[in-house]
């Protein structure tokens, strides 16, 4: 399935605010903010490569986990 760029930049945001909000570093961690930014210069298929999903967590699977639709 093809999800609109948008789409994966907020699940993978939201993802990235869910795995930050408990163990963030700012040593070590990108600020939420610039993660958004280097999404937002990322092509399609950089995006889902950064999902790091496969045929047993699907990209299906990532979106309606972290998107909002």
């Amino acid at each position: 399935m093809i999800f609109p760029k948008e789409l994966l930049i907020e699940a993978l945001f939201n993802e990235y605010v869910w795995l930050c909000h408990d163990d963030y570093d700012p040593d070590v961690d990108i600020a939420p903010e610039d993660y958004l930014t280097m999404l937002k210069d990322m092509t399609y298929d950089e995006l889902v490569e950064e999902t790091q999903t496969d045929e047993e967590f699907t990209l299906d699977e990532f979106v309606k986990g972290y998107g909002s639709n």
